[in-house]
């Protein structure tokens, strides 16, 4: 191919182009990033490359974060909250209503014990997380506004329950961009479907740039990601002509960014296929790793394999990490029925590789720097729905570790049963804010002028929750 041929004399449209070099990455699975259509406006000011890392608004203490998400709502009283009184009162009714419904209370069939230096109280249904208790900052305040999965998983990812908004980690990566250009900044893993699907790690009116990449078939994470021939010289030449053909297209239509949010995409793409693949190759990893991870058991192996891959990928400068916890359905933690059963379940699945990821990033002096948090959507009742415990936003648990968090410590307190949050309540908006906090980035400033307002993570709420941090 001759170097001095223009773009029109060597491609007649930029549909012909797209055609000629669309077997190097066109079959690729980011149809998150490569699909949209939609881009919103560049920011003023901004790098050149939306992407490119910036600089928080004050030193930060994390800088990256991994999510354990536990779709469904893990019980609170069953997990980090204990409640004695539910055990001597248990089939007693309930002196609070739920919803305008009487029901009973109903004990834990689980003890809780003490651990680590700090003292921590952790159901026996995490023994393994448990010996990671005092990096831990338990938050036993937490409080949301939904009683129902769609609404509650939305607030928790995007801070509003109805309306389209970027995700949590859309936000981070539009304010703090990424550390490794060669890999998407934001990344979610999930084996299965989720909730609301991609409004919960989507980018809304943000730049689609900012929205995540949705990884579910962990043994082939990014499919086609090489090209049937690797010339990569022929692949950036056809690359740097479809851009100029672009740019000749902007000329007359610079208020419409589609096409700069769409090159960024075709660029990453090109990128990726250099360090992609090796970083999902956990067979690279040792035999002992693989085992902390769980990969050497059927029941801990998948999630183990998302535990394992978040670890490769903030090592690799990937800036947000979002776990779905999707094994054999998409709210595996909603126990309506078969409390015991479904909790057991879930925890034996998810207990050790979180506890090897946290032992993991420690040992490798990671954990300092990246923020892990560990929740659901919301919470389970104290009173008994049949065998099981119905929704909860009231007053339910989240944890924190590493990036910056105060670790072996309990924050806040719900009543002697369970039910309300009565001591230092962290709305979801406080959790929010907190994040940023610890990310460097004031939650008040990080804004987007979208439909004639300044629109932000928390909306026009939010504290940051000071006790919390280290």
């Amino acid at each position: 191919m001759s170097a001095h041929f223009t773009p029109a004399q060597r491609y007649s449209s930029r549909r012909q182009l797209l055609k000629a070099v669309g077997g190097g990455f066109g079959g690729m699975a980011l149809s998150a990033l490569l699909s949209r259509e939609t881009a919103a406006a560049e920011v003023v000011g901004q790098p050149k490359s939306a992407l490119a890392e910036k600089s928080p608004h004050f030193p930060a203490r994390a800088k990256r974060v991994i999510f354990l998400f536990m779709p469904g709502g893990p019980s609170q009283v069953d997990t980090y909250d204990p409640k004695p009184r539910l055990n001597r009162d248990h089939q007693k009714p309930s002196p609070k209503l739920y919803l305008g419904q009487q029901r009973n209370l109903l004990a834990s069939p689980w003890k809780f014990s003490k651990y680590g230096q700090s003292g921590l109280d952790v159901s026996e249904l995490f023994p393994h997380t448990a010996g990671c208790v005092d990096d831990l900052c338990v938050v036993r305040s937490m409080v949301a506004d939904d009683v129902n999965h769609p609404g509650g998983c939305l607030q928790m990812n995007t801070g509003e329950r109805v309306f389209s908004r970027p995700s949590l980690g859309a936000w981070v990566l539009y304010g703090l961009g990424t550390i490794n250009q060669n890999l998407p900044g934001f990344i979610a893993l999930g084996p299965g479907p989720i909730i609301e699907g991609a409004r919960q790690y989507g980018s809304s009116f943000l730049p689609a740039t900012y929205q995540g990449t949705f990884i579910s078939d962990f043994e082939q994470p990014i499919r086609n990601l090489r090209p049937p021939e690797q010339d990569f010289t022929r692949q950036r030449y056809n690359l740097d002509v479809l851009r100029e053909l672009n740019e000749l297209q902007r000329t007359s239509r610079e208020e419409d960014s589609r096409l700069v949010a769409r090159m960024d995409s075709f660029e990453l793409a090109f990128r990726m296929q250099m360090e992609a693949p090796e970083a999902f190759e956990l067979d690279r990893e040792s035999a002992a790793t693989q085992a902390l991870y769980g990969l050497d058991n059927p029941t801990t192996e998948v999630f183990g394999r998302q535990c394992l891959m978040a670890r490769r990928l903030v090592e690799r400068g990937v800036r947000f990490v979002q776990l779905y916890d999707t094994t054999g359905g998409f709210q595996p933690w909603d126990q309506h029925a078969k409390l015991k059963d479904g909790h057991e379940a879930n925890a034996e699945r998810t207990d050790l590789p979180i506890a090897g990821l946290l032992r993991d990033l420690k040992q490798r002096g990671l954990l300092d720097e990246t923020l892990v948090i560990w929740g659901g959507e919301f919470g389970r009742t104290p009173a008994a729905q049949g065998d099981g415990r119905d929704h909860h936003p009231f007053g339910f648990t989240m944890w924190m570790a590493g990036g910056g968090v105060r670790g072996g410590m309990a924050y806040g307190a719900t009543d002697d049963l369970g039910w309300d949050a009565v001591e230092n309540p962290v709305h979801v908006h406080d959790l929010h804010a907190t994040i940023l906090h610890l990310l460097g980035l004031d939650h008040t400033q990080l804004t987007y002028h979208f439909a004639g307002r300044d629109y932000r993570l928390t909306d026009v709420y939010g504290d940051v929750v000071e006790a919390v941090i280290a």
